[in-house]
């Protein structure tokens, strides 16, 4: 029997086929999974779940009855190995056959592996995964000297977390900031001091040449510069690659992920992609984008789901981020490559509250705020409607900027008490 099938029980995927179902959807709805959990949410993989703070129950995305209420099949602990585009249908390990009238890949994205001698070592650890975490979380019980290789989000994350065990932690980047590519100068130096007063050293510019092991396991890290550094335990957080093996030998288009439209539309009727997997052109970006994060991919799977009940919506969201890291949570709206100035709003510096506003040809682009969700609103509409404030307004803290969405740019000047 024909249906709506969704390989992937990502957010992408259990979103594209929860609205589908709720726009009036009425055909059969499968989602295949080659995890035998029930989908589950992975931002906490890296924060509550390896300080046992949470439970793999409470990872969970919905109660098993969202899905039976919703007459959505879930098949978990399967594998699809092909899709053919022509017979509408895919084939699972072991040779089972799905039919399908509408297909959306939601595969997402696997973990890079890093490429040096001894990375197969025993306690070279990688985190995608609840089972990755699992995995990690019962070794950071027993490690004492932490290397991680990668100063992004989940190397971060796992840094604060393993700092408050009270592990000796060491953070490898060969880049010369932290986030480098995600968030301005100054949120980078604010981490970086934060994660020191952690006790987290942190060394940039520089690169690992080498595991070395002892018996099989890892027992340190050889660096470029040929410093070695004691370790009992490695996390790899080096970026993610898009998993798009299915959909390129399916023949469909496909550039650092799946090419999809404003509806997540591939080029082939009937086939859909969203999430992790999927490349888009993003008018914030300027360009095609490949995004990995939770908002973007409910977002572009809800765009899907829409689509597939002849109900569309484009898809056309503010790139949105956040991060857990010690007592700060980091929120990014925007994409703020190519910016050019940025301006600084504190509320309250010293407590570790403000947000960067960064600009590119004089337009907004970007906020990144620490510890203040109140700009991170107002900023995610301004920049969704195309409404810059100046620097100088953006810097002033008695600045409403959230009269600028009534008034738009056109009477800036005067939500300002301070006025040159």
């Amino acid at each position: 029997m024909s249906g709506l099938v969704v390989i992937g029980a990502s957010y992408a995927g259990i979103q594209a086929a929860l609205t589908a179902r709720e726009a009036g959807y009425a055909e059969p709805v499968t989602v295949i999974a080659d995890e035998s959990a029930l989908p589950y949410q992975r931002p906490p993989l890296s924060k509550d779940f390896l300080l046992d703070e949470i439970s793999a129950q409470g990872l969970l995305m919905h109660d098993e009855a969202i899905f039976s209420d919703n007459r959505i099949e879930l098949c978990l602990g399967s594998r699809v190995v092909g899709i053919d585009r022509n017979a509408g249908r895919v084939v699972l390990a072991g040779g089972a056959v799905l039919d399908f009238e509408r297909l959306v890949i939601a595969t997402g994205s696997r973990a890079r592996r890093i490429a040096v001698r001894g990375a197969d070592l025993d306690g070279v650890c990688y985190l995608r995964s609840i089972a990755d975490a699992a995995d990690l979380r019962a070794r950071l019980g027993e490690a004492s000297e932490i290397v991680i290789v990668g100063g992004g989000f989940i190397g971060l994350e796992v840094a604060s977390s393993a700092a408050k065990l009270g592990k000796k932690v060491t953070v490898i980047e060969a880049a010369s900031r932290l986030l480098e590519r995600a968030v301005s100068p100054v949120v980078s130096r604010f981490l970086l001091d934060r994660h020191v007063r952690a006790g987290v050293a942190v060394k940039f510019g520089t690169a690992v040449s080498a595991m070395i092991g002892d018996g099989g396991r890892i027992a340190a890290v050889e660096l470029n510069e040929g410093v070695r550094l004691g370790a009992d335990l490695v996390v790899v957080g080096i970026g993610g690659i898009a998993n798009d093996e299915l959909a390129v030998a399916a023949g469909l288009d496909c550039a650092n992920g799946i090419v999809v439209d404003e509806h997540g539309r591939t080029a082939y009727p009937g086939i859909y992609a969203a999430g992790d997997c999927a490349n888009h052109y993003s008018r914030f970006a300027g360009g095609w984008i490949r995004l990995e994060s939770v908002q973007h991919a409910q977002d572009q799977g809800r765009s899907a789901g829409l689509a597939i009940a002849e109900s569309h919506e484009a898809y056309d969201s503010v790139p949105r981020f956040w991060s857990d890291q010690h007592d700060l949570k980091l929120q990014i709206v925007g994409h703020s490559a190519r910016s050019d100035r940025i301006a600084i709003r504190s509320l309250r510096a010293e407590a570790g509250r403000f947000s960067v506003f960064s600009y590119r040809e004089g337009k907004l682009v970007a906020v990144d705020s620490i510890n203040n969700p109140a700009d991170q609103m107002v900023a995610r509409r301004l920049i969704a409607a195309g409404i810059s404030p100046t620097p100088d307004q953006a810097e002033d803290s008695s600045c409403d900027l959230k009269a600028l969405l009534k008034t738009g740019n056109k009477a800036v000047a005067s939500c300002c008490r301070r006025q040159s």
